[in-house]
């Protein structure tokens, strides 16, 4: 453990004074994220860590550390005894409990006033009255405040959610009442699904949760989620920071934010506004918090819940506002009134939000774990007339373990138009390189140049609406592939000339000027000439010529940076026989450089044949297996249930892509498996 010494912040507005020592209950990015705050405010920070956690980020940061227990949350990060016993130890005076574990109990804010230790957030009736799904309905309706229709109560079973979800109308969501974060969400869209959804909403409400009580409500078609930052103080005073919109999402999960949002006119922003602000004062809410609407593609809009803590997408609010919400909350905590009013705060620029996680976009999102080999992030600042920031608990050689999300960063852009906070987000992806687990990264370049996005025709189905088949990456537009030729030839040159060097007692070879790049299978014969503008590439079938000019790229280095035509750009590289693998924003490519005797030798192999692998099942995911359904020598069919693999909280359901009889089973319940691993064999 190290120590540091107390020291006592005031508030140069108020006079008050701060904490000087708080404890964070949390892991990874937002722990990193409040250690921050905290050392711009003087405040000295404590962080709680697993064994999973031991090296982390957040533990080298902090001024200490305690250690409390076993990797599994449920061992560690969600014991309020173990937190508690950790603040008593320090001496930290209050707690800030970060997003997600114990950040919306009432149970832990009261034990943490019983111990004399200020909770960082809501007061626990505010946390009781929203907390619960069902409650928070209820109070949301006392309020004026408009609510989707559905069944406001506990559904005791799949007959009696079949029989409500009847009276409703389908489609409809089932929802775990103390959910969210995604978790303990399916929507419905036949009574033939209600009971293995059913079963599932209740098995992942009991497992993130500790509660398993299920309520129902209309599922809006094409809606958007669009969410109101709120902010109260302990005497009476809330405001609104205007609104995120998170309609990019995946399984409930969001993946990218923005705000403001592309749909709201001012009206509508102040009727929102106003409706979130009205829920807050109704149950005396008095620190930052989220109301989640659903809103209709008509502007109309309606209370999904209340989430009373930080939110994961927080920093856009900061970036439109200049407000740093983990101070607010702090500030809010130690006593203080709000240094504003609303008529003060106003939206500047537009700020966009990347998640960036660890999963195989390619193969289903599934996610991902392991080291992370090579981790380099765009540098956080100013570029030009826009800023990034990238939000991270992790370095590169640091673990993405399989207890926990798989959240390895937050990326965020603001820009003065959402247009240019769009381009500055594509831009800062090109410079994101991650190497080890499988990333998201082609992925949310995807969406970045993607035409509708930017018109900003969203809703909730947008990626099941444009990835209908899954997501294999974008097909290389011109542009591209000029890109990738240029790129590898500049590679190939350099490597011919460090070949050169290399051969002892010779003169180092003058470079070839003439080869044939292949991409993909497509041939372009290319002359390379070097002039004082940069490498002039021309593309002798074509009668053009690209001009390569400040090349940042060295042998080893997975990352190609240059400016083609005047345009800066990066590729991501990779060595391969002959050339290399290479992927700029969402495209793919295998580049060949040859000579022209190679290239038509090449024409010439016969085509490789895949391996057969359709009679296997595998695991998608490393995890743990939940159950198998089947057992040798069982007749199933297409789509049936075969087992139940569950990974970062999440649990996965392994079906039949063909009828058969299953001829072995290699798991059993309990069973921790590997991506890939053989689970059970077709005959």
């Amino acid at each position: 453990m190290r120590l540091t010494r107390k020291h006592i912040v005031p508030n140069p507005q108020r006079g008050s004074v701060l904490f000087s020592k708080i404890l964070i209950a949390n892991r990874g990015e937002v722990a990193v994220r409040i250690i921050r705050t905290c050392r711009r405010l003087g405040i000295a920070s404590v962080v709680v860590y697993s064994e999973a956690d031991a090296g982390s980020m957040a533990v080298e940061m902090a001024d200490e550390a305690v250690a409390i227990g076993p990797s599994p949350a449920a061992q560690s990060y969600l014991v309020a005894e173990k937190i508690i016993a950790a603040c008593k130890a320090t001496g930290a005076q209050a707690v800030h409990p970060g997003f997600g574990f114990l950040s919306e109990r009432a149970d832990f804010a009261r034990a943490c006033a019983d111990a004399g230790i200020v909770f960082i957030g809501p007061n626990p009736d505010a946390i009781d009255a929203m907390g619960d799904k069902i409650a928070s309905k209820l109070r949301a309706v006392a309020a004026g405040v408009s609510c989707v229709p559905g069944f406001i109560g506990e559904i005791d079973g799949p007959e009696h959610a079949a029989k409500i979800s009847a009276e409703i109308g389908y489609p409809v969501m089932l929802k775990a009442s103390a959910g969210g974060g995604g978790k303990g969400i399916r929507i419905v869209h036949d009574p033939r699904e209600i009971g293995e959804n059913f079963a599932a909403v209740r098995a992942e409400a009991k497992g993130a949760f500790g509660d398993d009580r299920i309520f129902i409500e209309k599922f809006i078609v094409d809606p958007r989620h669009i969410e109101i930052q709120v902010l109260g103080d302990k005497h009476g005073h809330v405001v609104h920071l205007f609104e995120r919109e998170c309609s990019i999402q995946r399984r409930n999960q969001k993946v990218i934010e923005e705000a403001p949002s592309a749909l709201l006119d001012e009206a509508t922003r102040m009727a929102m506004g106003a409706q979130a602000v009205a829920l807050a004062q109704a149950v005396n809410y008095d620190s930052a918090g989220t109301v989640e609407f659903v809103a209709g593609q008509d502007k109309s809009f309606y209370f999904l819940e209340m989430n009373t803590r930080l939110q994961v997408e927080h920093p856009v609010t900061e970036l439109i506002t200049g407000l740093d919400l983990v101070e607010q909350m702090i500030r809010v905590a130690a006593g203080e009134p709000l240094a504003f009013g609303q008529a003060d705060l106003r939206i500047n620029g537009w700020a966009i939000e990347s998640r960036i996680y660890a999963e195989d976009p390619y193969r289903g999102f599934l996610p991902s774990i392991g080291r992370l080999v090579r981790y380099h992030a765009p540098e956080s600042g100013e570029r030009g007339d826009k800023i990034i920031r990238n939000d991270a608990g992790v370095r590169e050689g640091d673990e993405i373990s399989m207890y926990y999300d798989p959240m390895i960063a937050k990326l965020a852009t603001w820009g003065p138009t959402r247009g240019e906070a769009i381009d500055g987000m594509a831009g800062a992806l090109e410079d994101f390189h991650i190497e080890g687990p499988a990333h998201n990264l082609p992925f949310l370049s995807a969406v970045m140049d993607q035409a509708r996005f930017r018109s900003g025709e969203l809703s909730t189905a947008y990626i099941a609406e444009e990835f209908p088949q899954g997501f294999h990456g974008l097909a290389a537009s011109a542009w591209q592939k000029d890109a990738m030729i240029a790129a590898a030839c500049a590679m190939h040159r350099v490597q011919v000339r460090r070949n050169g060097h290399a051969v002892a007692g010779l003169r180092p070879a003058r470079p070839r000027d003439e080869w044939v790049v292949v991409l993909n299978g497509e041939k372009r014969r290319v002359l390379l000439t070097q002039s004082e503008d940069g490498l002039q590439i021309e593309l002798q079938d074509e009668d053009r010529t690209l001009v390569l000019d400040g090349i940042d790229w060295k042998p080893g280095r997975p990352v190609f940076r240059a400016s083609l035509d005047g345009h800066a750009f990066a590729v991501e590289v990779a060595p391969a026989a002959e050339g290399f693998r290479m992927r700029q924003r969402a495209a793919s490519a295998r580049v060949l450089v040859l000579t022209p005797t190679s290239a038509d030798l090449h024409e010439r192999l016969p085509p490789r044949k895949a391996v057969d692998t359709s009679r296997l099942v595998v695991s998608p995911m490393p995890g743990l297996v939940v159950s198998i359904e089947v057992e040798p020598g069982q007749e199933v069919k297409a789509g049936e249930t075969l087992c139940i693999v569950e990974a970062m909280k999440m649990q996965n359901i392994i079906r039949a892509e063909r009828d058969g009889v299953i001829k072995t089973v290699n798991a059993k319940a309990g069973d921790s498996v590997s991506a890939d691993e053989v689970l059970a064999e077709f005959a």
